[in-house]
């Protein structure tokens, strides 16, 4: 594509100079030929060259472009077909893990009554639309089943998701590949839900199988323990895929919405076990919906054989799709099926059709327009475009001093006009620029010289400070009562400086030797009441009243919880001693569910913070305390603690309202960078 461009503009290149050697060749033998009539023959030349280059690189690129999003946008579709897969694979985990964590549960197993739970796990299980939920000891022999009561004591260690639960004393979840032995345990029905006749597909591969009768399912683990932490069970339960069409059914309504074209779906999705369509809303000609029908051996090649997504043409079934396809593995990461999306291919080849002749309509007009207007514009352009272009290239090459003289009252003076603006705005702003860049990267080499320096500084003198520390201290506690009082003052006085000076050092080694946060899932809540029953008891508390207003259904975030109560126990503290312990803090938390963030509040009755103060309040050093009570070092580290969770940290303030302290921590691991204001 970019070769066949490239030599018809080379080709164009060497015509036009030809044709403008031509015409001054011509001029030179007597003839005298005003700029206009050069102009309007250069422009014919162009019109008919551009014209017909254009017209076939333009419906190369349209093809391309429209073949490019459609592949583009059922990539997309893939993405959020994925989401509901795992959101429903997620689900499945939540019910199985939460159930066997409730105390019922492990009673039943302690006491050896495991089928007094039969009736609760089967409301659990029919609630929750799960086809299988059973429990098993902690070696995978079946204690019971709730499908199917009266088949039990077989082992099911072989399962991975009950084998990898006994083992890491751990839930599991995943899409696992049942035989038809044990969905035959579970019940008739499902052994017979999952057989499943093969369907001869065009361009599938061959082979010499005719049906499938093992199970795909989406399935979870959950360790079972006693009131001492020990293992004594496992519960599994999971939802079979074959011929389940709620899931395929609820990818189809979410991305695609029940768009037709011509009567037909215009978007499908279909869960294959190994090639075999076990779970689709394609349709056959009958409208049937194409069960075991096979993929295309060049998708299965690079699907399952190779492990990775196939974005591209595919039939289906009876149709011409712009499809997606991606692996399905299990726990050990094996390809074991694939998930698909498509969409109709005729949508997108009618609109390139539409599309091609529209072009080709808009370039004939524009031809012939542009001959029709090609006079007119020649004078008046070519002399003040000339100069623009000149000036321009100016500007490119760096030359920001350029100016360019039009003098005419229309459009092309309007434009030298704003040009020599922009050229005089782009000189100044590029002199700032230049300037910010220099004096910022001053600051950046002057504070990594500065930390570095601090950091060894306080290493170094750590050790004899604590000497003076240890030493200042003794010769107080031993110094007799009737000693002169000046010496025992300026013994305190040393005593009380070297404490200072030993903080401070604390202070500078924490701020340089943040670690990176150790996170994992946490009830920001309960870190927060943490937090304040550590405090509350102490004196400086006692004459502060604490309102709480937690969210009660806030998510679990993924945190670091002893760095980001580091934080919490900060921004409490400084909220006391501005209010100087006596006032009313408001604790609140609330979940914003379009960010995907947990917000927190830390409300001080206290006095403002000045307005100089702001920018400053989480830079190190920096602290509006007395002498000997702080260091400013706190919010400077809290600060740093946020930021490596991809969360902010923001204070607002005024006069007779207080100080409130803003944190925002994202549930996932993902987020944006701190600020701070």
């Amino acid at each position: 594509m970019q070769s066949t461009f490239g030599s018809l503009a080379g080709w164009f290149k060497g015509f036009n100079t030809r044709f403008s050697h031509g015409i001054d060749t011509f001029m030179r033998t007597g003839f005298r030929i005003p700029i206009a009539t050069k102009l309007i023959l250069s422009f014919l030349a162009v019109i008919i060259i551009v014209s017909t280059i254009f017209t076939i690189v333009g419906i190369r690129l349209i093809n391309d472009r429209i073949l490019t999003e459609a592949q583009q946008m059922v990539d997309l579709d893939l993405n959020s077909a994925r989401g509901i897969y795992e959101g429903r694979l997620n689900h499945i985990h939540d019910v199985v893990h939460l159930t066997a964590d409730r105390l019922f549960l492990a009673e039943d197993l302690t006491s050896g009554n495991v089928m007094d739970a039969a009736d609760e796990l089967t409301k659990v299980k029919e609630a929750e639309g799960l086809d299988v939920l059973n429990v098993t000891d902690a070696y995978g022999h079946v204690l019971l089943r709730t499908g199917n009561l009266g088949v039990y004591g077989d082992s099911q260690i072989h399962n991975e998701l009950i084998s990898t639960a006994i083992t890491q004393k751990a839930p599991a979840a995943a899409t696992i590949i049942v035989s038809a032995e044990d969905l035959s345990k579970e019940s008739r029905l499902l052994a017979q839900q999952a057989d499943i006749k093969f369907i001869n597909t065009p361009m599938a591969r061959i082979t010499g199988e005719t049906e499938e009768t093992s199970g795909m399912m989406l399935a979870a683990a959950a360790p079972i323990f006693d009131r001492n932490d020990k293992l004594i069970g496992i519960l599994y339960g999971g939802t079979l895929l074959n011929r389940n069409y709620g899931l395929v059914d609820e990818i189809k309504q979410t991305v695609f919405q029940g768009m037709k074209y011509n009567d037909k779906d215009i978007g499908t999705a279909t869960i294959f076990q190994d090639d075999v369509g076990i779970s689709t809303n394609v349709l056959n000609g009958d409208d049937s919906r194409a069960i075991g029908t096979r993929i295309m051996e060049s998708v299965y090649n690079q699907v399952v054989l190779n492990g990775q997504p196939y974005v591209g043409r595919a039939y289906v079934v009876n149709n011409w799709y712009i499809t997606a396809y991606e692996p399905i593995r299990d726990l050990h990461n094996e390809t074991i099926g694939i998930l698909y999306v498509g969409i109709l291919e005729q949508p997108y080849t009618d609109i390139e059709r539409q599309t091609i002749f529209a072009f080709l309509a808009i370039a004939f007009i524009g031809a012939l327009g542009s001959m029709i207007f090609a006079y007119f514009i020649s004078q008046r352009i070519s002399v003040p475009l000339g100069k623009l272009v000149s000036a321009s290239r100016e500007i490119a090459d760096g030359n920001l001093n350029i100016r360019v003289e039009i003098k005419s009252g229309d459009e092309l003076g309007k434009l030298a006009h704003t040009f020599n603006k922009m050229a005089s705005a782009l000189k100044e702003r590029d002199d700032e620029l230049k300037e910010f860049a220099k004096r910022k990267i001053m600051e950046s080499e002057r504070l990594a010289l500065i930390g570095q320096l601090s950091a060894n500084v306080a290493h170094e003198l750590n050790n004899p400070l604590q000497g003076i520390v240890t030493y200042s201290h003794l010769l107080l506690e031993v110094m007799p009562s009737d000693q002169d009082e000046t010496c025992r003052s300026n013994l305190e006085k040393i005593t009380i400086q070297a404490n200072r000076c030993r903080d401070i050092i604390r202070g500078l080694l924490d701020f340089s030797r943040q670690r990176k946060p150790d996170k994992t899932l946490c009830d920001v809540n309960e870190v927060l009441r943490g937090c304040v029953s550590l405090l509350e008891k102490q004196a400086l508390f006692h004459n502060i009243q604490i309102i709480w207003g937690l969210e009660p259904a806030l998510p679990e975030a993924v945190i670091d919880p002893s760095q980001v109560e580091r934080v919490f126990m900060n921004i409490i503290i400084n909220a006391a001693e501005a209010m100087e312990g006596n006032g009313r803090l408001t604790l609140t938390t609330r979940f914003e569910p379009d960010d995907q963030f947990i917000e927190l509040q830390f409300a001080n009755t206290g006095p403002a913070i000045a307005k100089d103060n702001l920018d400053k309040i989480f830079d190190p050093f920096f602290t509006t305390k007395d002498t000997g009570h702080g260091v400013g070092l706190g919010l400077a580290i809290s600060y740093g603690i946020v930021k490596e969770h991809r969360g902010t940290i923001t204070v607002e303030s005024e006069p007779g309202k207080g100080t409130t302290f803003i944190v925002r921590l994202p549930v996932t691991s993902n987020g944006n960078g701190a600020s701070h204001g």
